[in-house]
């Protein structure tokens, strides 16, 4: 699932900003919150996606 994908690597380009925002960098703090954003998007775009699969599958 493409989406899926989409929300782990955003996940994952978020950990070097996240380590360097708790150390203190404020500019890494605001790059996390932008990414959280795109991750709360692709989260929804998932579970979107799951809801059509399980309505489609007919359960």
């Amino acid at each position: 699932m493409e989406a899926y994908e989409q929300l782990r690597h955003l996940v994952e380009s978020a950990a070097d900003d996240v380590r360097k925002a708790t150390g203190g960098n404020k500019a890494a703090g605001t790059r996390v919150r932008k990414i959280m954003q795109e991750v709360k998007a692709a989260a929804q775009e998932v579970r979107k996606q799951i809801l059509e699969v399980r309505s489609t599958d007919g359960t």
